[in-house]
């Protein structure tokens, strides 16, 4: 069908609901906002559905979500017996995340699969959590994570507790594309409830016993009970799910000093405090920067809506703030992790951690240096999950920890996605045992460059929206491709690693990169130094890493900028 084609079988389709007409009606001249409502569906892939909020085909609305879900429905009913095991529903603070949970629940009821539905907002983490902990054969989380306001989105997860790999994200297309919107139908809430199918998950039944194993991930609580109470802390939720089950960790940790920036602190869909809510963006930090001058506190928390990224900025012994990236976060926990373990005689021979192949090689030497595996995945948690599934059915490593540059972390094996709550307590205690030396958490981070080295990082993300932007990104890539650089920024370009391909060049010779196929360049440097190029998954945005190293400081952030001019003029 053409675009007009589907812009007025929408039309036709969905007569009934005024709010829809009313609103495509609106753009019935705009060629170009009908373009790209209706060129393409909203992808469906292993990071689910995402996109800004609105009427057709390419936006999020409740008929993509109920599409989605009979698509779900269909694909785990191909196996029944599995099927009636249900599926635990969650959702964030943002707009019509709600009511898409709710839609979500009553479809798969209509199609005689079981729905598990939180009364309230749930991180990622908790629901993670829930699919295990309630033998659920997947889980639903309906967020947009730190997008801005606009958007929302739709994750499934597996029933490891891990968001669906490929195969999976394949499957459930497969159902989807087969499935009419106007054949996605919504059981009644009572009949659900009378039969059984649907059931509503309070706050005790998944969050006491969630928040009793993240505590046991301390590495070392007498610390806490210790120093705990002197720890002065700012946190904010941004608005989101992180809220209630971030403070109650603290407190039943010990730390009693923890001031919550109020203005932040409730549920707000419209997030209208900051630009995003992204704990990645210094913006998102500066009425916490406020509260903690007023509170003195040493140390800042900020979780995104889901509450599976955690943002940290420490205060120096000058008294200036300083927002850590996600790899500098992750090498501080994955140092202390280690290096206490060592000192405890606990640290197992076979242990292993697990990053992005576009996080840090800092974690590739402070593992070496212990003499732990490290293992590399493609960018998703979805990969570093199944690691962990990997390993425990393998028996043959232990999993300590796992990161991602873009600020996610985990530490346990109960839960299979990055989890806020989980770093909020690592850190907490990392800033203990640093108050214990009498050094700051900043002083830690340098520690460690000056024993490993200067390790800089940066990511630069270029927005390319509709039809327009899709195709240039192809572009893109498809050139990079076929004239790969040899040199960038003055570097030699020792060998790529173009994962679409499955392949790994190095002088002509070819290798197996050994990971999934996905739409990735990697370009190895010399001296240890590399740069990425990725389409995103879930933002119409090309994203390009590029991290460079040295033993001085200074040289490494010139070396780091240099690289990124010579790659953003590659790209160009």
């Amino acid at each position: 069908m053409t675009i007009r084609e589907n812009y007025e079988k929408w039309l036709k389709d969905f007569a009934g609901d005024q709010e829809t007409v009313q609103e495509l009606e609106a753009i019935r001249n705009d060629d170009k906002e009908v373009e790209d409502r209706f060129y393409t569906e909203l992808n469906f892939g292993t990071a689910g559905m995402r996109g800004v909020l609105g009427a057709g085909m390419n936006r999020m609305n409740k008929y993509n979500v109920r599409r989605a879900t009979k698509g779900l429905a269909g694909y785990l009913l191909e196996k029944p017996e599995e099927a009636k095991r249900g599926v635990v529903i969650a959702y964030d603070s943002r707009r019509f995340s709600a009511e898409f949970a709710k839609d979500t629940a009553l479809v798969l009821c209509q199609e005689g699969v079981p729905a598990f539905l939180f009364d309230a907002l749930r991180p990622v983490p908790v629901l993670s959590y829930a699919v295990r902990h309630l033998n659920a054969i997947a889980g639903v989380v309906i967020t947009a994570s730190h997008n801005p306001p606009q958007y929302n989105g739709y994750k499934v997860y597996g029933e490891d507790g891990a968001q669906v790999g490929p195969e999976a994200a394949a499957g459930i297309t497969r159902v989807i594309r087969a499935t009419d919107y106007t054949d996605c139908k919504l059981m009644d809430e009572q009949e659900a409830l009378k039969k059984g199918l649907l059931r509503y998950i309070g706050n005790k039944e998944v969050d006491d016993d969630y928040i009793a194993q993240v505590k046991t991930l301390s590495i070392n609580p007498g610390l806490l009970a210790s120093e705990g109470s002197k720890l002065n802390i700012v946190y904010t939720p941004l608005h989101g799910s992180g809220n209630v089950p971030v403070r109650r960790l603290l407190k039943e940790i010990g730390l009693t000093n923890v001031a919550v920036v109020k203005e932040q602190e409730m549920p707000d869909p419209n997030f209208s405090t900051i630009k995003v809510p992204n704990p990645e963006d210094p913006g998102a930090y500066d009425l916490a920067f406020r509260l903690a001058g007023q509170v003195g506190a040493s140390v800042i928390f900020a979780t995104d809506p889901d509450c599976d990224r955690l943002g940290v900025a420490v205060k120096d012994g000058e008294g200036e703030w300083h927002l850590l990236t996600g790899n500098q976060i992750g090498c501080v926990l994955l140092h202390y992790i280690l290096s206490s373990l060592k000192k405890a005689g606990k640290l197992p021979k076979n242990g292993a951690a697990v990053k992005s192949i576009v996080s840090t090689s800092l974690a590739n030497r402070i593992c070496e240096s212990f003499g732990v595996s490290i293992f590399e995945t493609l960018t998703g948690f979805k990969f570093i999950g199944e690691k962990i599934q990997q390993f425990m059915d393998r028996g043959d490593h232990t999993f300590l920890f796992g990161f991602e540059e873009s600020y996610g972390f985990l530490s346990s094996t109960f839960v299979r996605d990055k989890d806020g709550v989980n770093a909020s307590l690592l850190i907490s205690e990392v800033a203990c045992a640093c108050m214990a030396e009498g050094i700051t958490l900043y002083d830690r981070v340098q520690q460690i460059f000056r024993e490993y080295g200067y390790y800089v990082d940066h990511v630069v993300s270029t927005t390319l929206p509709g039809k327009d932007g899709l195709s240039r990104m192809k572009e893109i890539m498809a050139g990079l491709r076929a004239n790969p650089p040899k040199e960038i920024g003055g570097l030699k370009v020792k060998a790529v690693r173009d994962y679409l391909k499955g392949i790994r060049t190095e002088d002509g010779r070819e290798e197996p990169t050994g990971l999934p196929v996905s739409d990735v360049l990697y370009f190895e440097l010399e001296k240890g130094c590399w740069v990425c190029v990725r389409p995103s998954g879930t933002e119409p945005k090309i994203k390009l890493y590029v991290n460079a190293n040295d033993r001085d400081q200074a040289a490494a952030e010139a070396l780091n900028k240099k690289l990124c001019e010579a790659s953003e003029a590659l790209m160009a």
